[in-house]
């Protein structure tokens, strides 16, 4: 087992995994850029190193500073956590190369799987159900064209180095083809350097649904049930439940069954994550891998009564899974607390919390970095918490979350709160009837100021 771990990331996620660190016995290194010196992962931490200035490229994007942080505290381990360098392909390879365990997947899986063409073509060979669409890159507009028409309308283009959005484009017609494809390159190519995109059947009244896998070095996997992640705001996730509402036990049992012969296929060792979009008539079809943890895995961890951080950290450590799959035993749900104003379009909402009053009570759990005094710089994600709800019924744990949202007070900054509360009380929310478009629909004036 390791001695000690950096953690080379930031904020809630930074201190989730030294928490169980700790439990596990390891000593942790937090490494922290000026913007965030004040925050308790630097302060839980057993050794903390500043890594460099507040922007992203100078501190938790700098890859030479992490490893040096990494030797001069003889770190033998780094955990990436989530966003940042976590699915970095040369990041992974120079922690092999410095002789310092990735608590990740290795460069092969990273490459692999980060790539969404390749990764689509790799889990077609393993006969994981993909979206009907372009075998590989698109060569032109012309070629787009054609196998749109093959295929029929509507179709969506796709960057094949995107996230977060960025450069997909859905097509309804072949008029509107040109556009779609010339507005997708361009921002793929300002976003990602790269403008190289893929064609796909576009999946009408989706779902979004994840099934959460680990792997060992033995190659063997195993999955631990699904997650509904189809509350979105611009392909940002925003709620997350399990089990899905929408979900059926012999669905579940399809699903997880794809997702363990897509990792055994690849030989996946870690957490990871099979996302799929799943139609109206429950067909599903792979969408990509996560080769990390899942901001939204603490929801699995309540309703399986799993510590998926200290699995990853085992398996990394050469340790082997069980291979029992997990089920849920309880529902539990997680409301992502942003400081963004959600009356105002989400603007973001930095600055200094002046009072806080964290909710509490039976399956009420938080995951924080937060305080009263504490100043949220403007340089990152805008998550600022996670409430998470277990109960024995859906309905029990909508009521307990209207509740705990309701004793959640933060002053001195916008939250997303109020949005929160006001989709609990939406009538088709409460009756599990959404997808991936609902709040294109949504009615945001009720959202109370």
């Amino acid at each position: 087992m390791f001695k000690k771990i950096l953690i080379a990331n930031r904020g809630e996620i930074a201190l989730r995994v030294i928490r169980t660190c700790k439990e596990m016995g390891i000593k942790t290194v937090a490494v922290y850029s000026t913007a965030d010196k004040d925050s308790l992962h630097v302060r839980f931490a057993d050794e903390a190193v500043c890594i460099g200035a507040a922007p992203s490229r100078d501190s938790y994007l700098n890859i030479p500073r992490i490893i040096a942080a990494a030797e001069i505290t003889n770190a033998d381990a780094i955990h990436p956590g989530y966003g940042f360098l976590s699915e970095n392909a040369e990041f992974s390879k120079i922690c092999e190369e410095y002789k310092i365990k990735f608590i990740g997947a290795s460069p092969e899986m990273i490459n692999k799987m980060g790539d969404k063409a390749t990764a689509k073509a790799t889990m077609e060979e393993a006969g994981v159900p993909t979206v009907p669409g372009s075998k590989g890159l698109l060569k032109s507009l012309e070629d787009g064209k054609k196998i749109a028409a093959e295929m029929g309308y509507p179709v969506i283009v796709k960057a094949t180095a995107g996230g977060g959005g960025k450069g997909m484009r859905i097509i309804k017609t072949e008029a509107d083809f040109k556009k779609g494809w010339d507005d997708a390159r361009q921002e793929s190519g300002a976003a990602f350097g790269n403008d190289a995109l893929y064609l796909e059947k576009y999946i009408e009244e989706p779902r979004h649904i994840e099934i959460q896998i680990i792997g060992d070095s033995d190659g063997r996997a195993c999955h631990l049930s699904e997650r509904d992640c189809s509350i979105q705001r611009r392909h940002q996730k925003l709620v997350e439940e399990t089990p899905s509402p929408f979900i059926t036990d012999e669905l579940r049992d399809a699903m997880g069954k794809a997702a363990i012969k897509g990792a055994e296929a690849i030989g996946y060792e870690g957490a990871g994550t099979i996302e799929f979009l799943v139609d109206k008539h429950r067909n599903f079809y792979f969408m990509e891998m996560n080769t990390r943890i899942q901001v939204e895995h603490p929801i699995t961890e309540e309703v399986t009564d799993f510590d998926l951080i200290k699995e990853q950290i085992k398996v990394a450590a050469g340790e082997k899974i069980s291979g029992k799959n997990y089920y849920p035993k309880l529902f539990a749900m997680e409301c992502r607390i942003n400081a963004e104003d959600p009356s105002n379009g989400f603007r973001p909402s930095p600055g200094k919390i002046i009072n806080l009053h964290l909710p509490g009570g039976k399956g009420v759990r938080i995951d924080s970095h937060v305080y009263a005094g504490y100043v949220i710089p403007p340089n990152y994600d805008s998550m600022i918490a996670k409430l998470i709800i277990s109960g024995q019924t859906r309905e029990e744990v909508i009521v307990r979350m209207k509740r705990a949202l309701e004793e959640f007070v933060i002053d001195g900054i916008k939250t997303t709160i109020p949005f929160h509360i006001a989709l609990l009380e939406d009538e088709n929310f409460k009756a599990g009837n959404f997808t991936t478009k609902f709040l294109e629909d949504f009615d945001f004036s009720k959202i109370k100021k």
